[in-house]
């Protein structure tokens, strides 16, 4: 089987001349909590604070923005992260956006999305959804899809650099790393693998391979 990185260890590759633009290329696993933390918790205090919807509905809100989120995360990843546009150009801005990640898929600094990326997407988001969700409703909704996004951040870190013990967590790591060590085209779900079975896009049941690491 082809390799399907350069290197498993915990090391970075340049990406940029510019050491301006290197800088904002990687960032800490902990700078996505401190930045969204607060705005998730201000978000959720505009929403029951106003006491205009009850507590259940605002609830419900919280959690459907958490599933759009996974629908979000499954379309990024599927659709932009690996899309490559022709040319030489092209194959660099993939790389760029997400081909590093496959190449170094254990490098700590470039595991959770720098907030030059993070916080534009959470603003256009922000609007988008905005127009979509009326009144204390929204608050609740953009609460739970930035906390959805947060956990795809957290989770992402966990599945290259940490120990994951139960059921659940082993599973969600044995099939975001087939995607990285065996099949790419397959396994977008890091989150939840929820819209690979929907969509089609699960790994084979009756595959049984190791994972090539």
């Amino acid at each position: 089987m082809k390799k399907l990185y350069v290197s498993n260890k915990d090391e970075s590759v340049r990406m940029f001349k510019s050491n301006f633009l290197e800088i904002f290329s990687k960032v800490h696993w902990t700078v996505p909590l401190f930045i969204f933390v607060p705005i998730i918790a201000y978000l959720l205090f505009l929403a029951f604070s106003s006491q205009t919807e009850s507590i259940l509905v605002l609830t419900g809100w919280f959690l459907g923005g958490v599933g759009i989120w996974t629908i979000t995360e499954y379309v990024l990843h599927r659709f932009l992260f690996h899309y490559e546009p022709p040319g030489k150009l092209g194959k660099r801005l993939h790389f760029i956006f997400h081909g590093v990640h496959h190449d170094y898929p254990n490098d700590s600094w470039r595991l959770v999305m720098p907030p030059i990326v993070s916080l534009p997407l959470a603003i256009l988001f922000y609007f988008l959804f905005r127009e979509l969700v009326a009144g204390d409703k929204f608050f609740a909704f953009f609460a739970g899809f930035i906390s959805g996004y947060l956990a795809y951040d957290m989770l992402h870190y966990a599945i290259h650099h940490a120990p994951m013990k139960g059921k659940i967590w082993v599973a969600l790591k044995t099939h975001h790393l087939k995607h990285h060590f065996k099949t790419p085209d397959k396994g977008y779900g890091v989150s939840s693998p929820l819209w690979d079975y929907i969509v089609g896009t699960q790994f084979s049941s009756n595959n049984s391979e190791k994972i090539q690491k």
